[in-house]
């Protein structure tokens, strides 16, 4: 009887706890989660995507809406975020918004590897030529044969290996998820090779986005009941009653977003170097040590997530290697133009991109350029300078010194220095006034030793009161 009652809470208990469950998942699954992209494609957008993606095929959501708003980004960023979009098992709508917006570049890869791909009006897509061929570059088949030969006149040379290499891959990516997810690959072609670009309603025409949503909650109402490939398989979307959620960015990555700066993390790698260099030169409580050591970590944490230029940074090291040698030992200005000169081409070539929005600023690099200069010419040589100054406190600074005796003494007896009195011990009589040198400190005693006699100046200094 009792084990019929206990069977019978067990199971009441474990039907509670699936339908708890099953509300839940409910819940979770009702929300849509909704991450923005606004400004270049970068380390911290990258991160931030790929976090919110995982995080929604863990909850099950029933969709993932990502606005879009940039012109471009890291190669690097934007493979990783496609990474992740080609393997969630929850579809992906991408979208251009608000108006006004654009998907450039590499918005224009990730809008064709979403699942479904919207815009808003007065939006516009296209412009994927890879940076480094320049909006201009012609495609490898539109290259005639004059203009392959050594005596062509055209003002446009041909691409050089590396640049057909750069070209033909961007092609062969964004032609695959185009097949992938079945649109026009004739356009992307044209978008990679001639930088071509579309409104939102030119790209509906010719298959290049799935539909036109003024908003977010537009695109949802237009997407319930829609069949979609997800895989292998076609999934029905029910998302009655599902809520939009806005996914911010944690403060972890609003701090990967600020250091991953180019600026910042510039910036961040002096204030390092610096503070290393002047701990070194002139070792105190550690203050500047302790701070350089924690910039110089974090900037190397952030450039190690950017496109950087070992040459360019081996030239800024150079820089100021040279500004230190200038410091130290004077050139007449050689190695402080060398230095400089190495600092500036190496600041300008530190990031391995012509993107502007991944490259430092002239004016920064002019500024700290002209302020490495000071502090190399000027600060670091006055703390040499400092270095090479005669000790004035310690046990240094009273070997040597001069005191007067304060009266007759045989073998021990009492000195003034500097005002104070001290024992003394000497194997030769003394006199009162007589004029010492200290030989050496033997615990709280001088050894001293008489030297010339003293002018009228120096007695008169010695008449001074000396403490005990």
């Amino acid at each position: 009887m009792y084990g019929c009652k206990l069977a019978l809470l067990v199971i009441f208990t474990a039907l509670f706890c699936m339908g708890v469950q099953s509300a839940d998942k409910n819940i979770l699954a009702s929300e849509i989660p909704v991450v923005s992209i606004k400004g270049p494609i970068g380390p911290a957008v990258s991160q931030h995507l790929t976090v919110e993606i995982n995080a929604a095929n863990q909850q099950q959501a029933p969709l993932i809406i990502i606005t879009i708003d940039t012109p471009g980004g890291l190669v690097s960023s934007l493979r990783d975020i496609n990474q992740a979009v080609l393997a969630s098992t929850v579809p992906i709508a991408c979208l251009v918004y608000p108006k006004g917006a654009r998907a450039a570049s590499a918005g224009t890869y990730l809008l064709y590897a979403c699942h479904t791909a919207a815009m808003a009006t007065a939006t516009t897509l296209g412009a994927a030529t890879p940076v480094q061929m320049g909006p201009s570059a012609p495609s490898p088949d539109k290259i005639s044969p004059a203009d392959k030969g050594e005596d062509s006149k055209n003002d446009n040379p041909s691409p050089s290996a590396m640049e057909k290499k750069i070209l033909n891959d961007a092609i062969a990516y964004i032609r695959s998820l185009a097949q992938l997810r079945g649109r026009n690959q004739e356009w992307a072609v044209l978008a990679v090779t001639e930088a071509a670009t579309l409104t939102a309603t030119e790209a509906l025409a010719l298959n290049v986005i799935n539909l036109i949503a003024e908003s977010p909650q537009q695109l949802v109402t237009n997407l319930d009941g829609i069949t979609i490939e997800l895989g292998e398989e076609k999934i029905t979307l029910d998302l009655k009653g599902a809520v939009l959620v806005n996914k911010q960015p944690s403060w972890q990555n609003q701090f990967i977003a600020t250091i991953t700066n180019p600026n910042i993390a510039y910036i961040l790698m002096i204030i390092g170097i610096y503070g290393l260099i002047l701990e070194f030169y002139s070792p105190g409580i550690g203050v500047a040590g302790i701070s350089g050591a924690i910039a110089l970590i974090i900037a190397l944490y952030a450039l190690q997530m950017l496109p950087l230029n070992y040459a360019g940074l081996a030239l800024v090291i150079l820089g100021i290697v040279l500004l230190i040698t200038e410091a130290m030992i004077p050139s007449f200005g050689i190695f402080g133009v060398g230095g400089i000169a190495a600092f500036v081409v190496g600041s300008i070539f530190l990031f391995d991109t012509p993107q502007a929005q991944f490259q430092v600023s002239p004016l920064l690099i002019g500024s700290v350029a002209f302020v490495s200069l000071l502090f190399f010419v000027f600060v670091l040589s006055f703390v040499l300078r400092m270095r090479k100054r005669a000790v004035v406190s310690g046990q240094e600074a009273i070997v040597g010194a001069n005191a007067t005796v304060l009266a007759d003494f045989n073998g021990q007896g009492f000195v003034c220095l500097n005002g104070e009195r001290w024992n003394a011990m000497s194997p030769h009589k003394l006199s009162k006034g007589d004029n010492v040198a200290v030989i050496k400190i033997d615990g709280l005693s001088l050894q001293v030793a008489k030297i010339e006699a003293k002018t009228n100046q120096d007695k008169e200094a010695s008449n001074g009161t000396c403490h005990h």
